[in-house]
């Protein structure tokens, strides 16, 4: 029986069975075969989810060649794409047509339905998370049957599974909007923290894409700034763009987190020298380049989603706990934010919306930093990422989405033998 482990390598499953179908009718097949032999079944992508929301121990569906670029049409706006084909992939096929999804996150790694099926996100100010680009799904249901929706088309089931945590269905091929491709202009620059607050709500206006990292056991933030530009492009140096991403953000990186967690009582200090290690930097280059960066240290991650309005309020409880706690905290925390969308389950829908993720080193103890963190989200109607670690259950989420009970109802008509359940929708989800 082979082991499977996540990304993090924090969940790992034992599935009875693996397939890997190349076309949606062995996919189809195998979900089949999968309800006859009273097995449950689950699809993963590259296990960048920090949680168990792929894991099982019956057939475990692996998509990898399930890649293929259905079509390209640039007079619609749209591409079709399989579920197994990765970001990274679908970034270089639309580049070289001219094209570009909106908005994306900062890793590429993932497959198309793994991003989407959790939600993953970037930041912006008027464009949403990838899944609030799909115009199209198409999906393999409980008893085998392919089922198409969208805007138009069975729209109760588009409604919801564009964020559909696998329980829906297997996704098989996704239809995203796209645009004729676009170049940004990024400016990133070190800020103090009583700045950033201060000027969270003009930043946020006055800039399509805004972040920012606040540095634990300091006052330093590092900002970044993404905003359309008419070009010409000019792209980092390769000896600066090696410098700032590889050798400082992931070589140095990975030696003062493995410090860190060897000598907890250095992290304070080392934060100080992390925080001022990067300067700051302008540079120009296509929408994808500078959306998305290399990860290689490998963390442990929590993310929240708060009504934007409350973003302030939240990271300063997040910096004075930290700061009267012992903890010693080497990665910084990442802010981000999204418009309100129309999804059930995003935890943008119906608010505008900020992230405060949180992370920890792969083998560090995080439980107590998170379950601090987590306290302060969930006491301003915090949404956990569906992607990353988090402690709620059915209960607390059906009070913070509104529309929670028109999913699970669409889960118990699409699913009611709960074919595509594991123990993290059974909490998450109820029974």
């Amino acid at each position: 029986m082979t082991t499977w482990r996540n990304w993090a390598g924090n969940v790992t499953a034992r599935p009875r069975r693996i397939v890997s179908p190349s076309s949606v009718d062995e996919l189809a097949a195998a979900v089949r075969q999968a309800a006859q032999d009273g097995l449950t079944a689950k699809a993963v992508g590259t296990g960048h989810s920090f949680t168990a929301a792929a894991a099982t121990d019956g057939l475990l569906i692996r998509p990898e060649r399930l890649t293929a670029v259905r079509e390209v049409d640039a007079n619609a706006g749209t591409v079709t794409v399989e579920a197994g084909l990765p970001l990274h992939r679908l970034n270089r096929l639309l580049d070289s047509a001219g094209l570009s999804l909106t908005n994306m996150g900062d890793i590429q790694e993932q497959t198309v339905a793994g991003a989407t099926s959790t939600g993953t996100h970037g930041t912006g100010r008027d464009s949403g998370s990838i899944a609030a680009q799909v115009r199209g799904l198409e999906l393999v249901l409980a008893d085998g049957s392919v089922l198409n929706c969208s805007a138009e088309e069975n729209a109760d089931v588009f409604a919801a599974a564009r964020i559909g945590l696998g329980a829906l269905g297997v996704v098989s091929a996704i239809t995203f909007g796209v645009e004729p491709s676009f170049l940004l202009t990024a400016r990133e620059e070190p800020m103090p923290f009583a700045t950033v607050i201060d000027r969270f709500d003009q930043l946020v206006a006055e800039n399509e894409h805004f972040e920012f990292y606040w540095f634990p056991h300091t006052d330093n933030c590092n900002t970044k700034r993404n905003n359309r530009s008419l070009g010409p492009a000019a792209p980092l140096h390769p000896v600066r763009g090696w410098l700032d991403d590889e050798l400082l953000s992931n070589g140095v990186f990975q030696a003062v987190c493995a410090l860190g967690k060897a000598v907890p009582a250095t992290v304070p200090a080392i934060a100080k020298v992390s925080s001022r290690a990067l300067s700051a930097r302008t540079y120009t280059d296509t929408a994808y380049k500078v959306f998305t960066s290399a990860r290689r240290v490998r963390f442990v991650e929590m993310e929240y989603a708060v009504p934007r309005d409350a973003a302030t309020t939240v990271l300063r409880e997040v910096k004075t706990m930290v700061e009267r706690s012992a903890l010693r905290i080497s990665f910084p925390v990442e802010v981000r934010v999204a418009p309100a969308d129309d999804i059930a389950l995003s935890t943008a829908s119906g608010r505008d919306t900020a992230y405060v993720a949180v992370h920890m080193y792969r083998g560090s103890r995080y439980r107590e930093y998170f379950t601090a963190v987590e306290r302060i989200m969930t006491a301003h109607e915090g949404r956990p990422h569906w992607g990353k670690l988090h402690t709620r259950d059915a209960e607390y989420l059906a009070q913070v989405y509104p529309r929670f009970g028109e999913f699970t109802a669409l889960r118990d008509r699409l699913d009611p033998q709960r074919l595509f359940a594991n123990d993290y929708l059974r909490r998450v989800l109820g029974e």
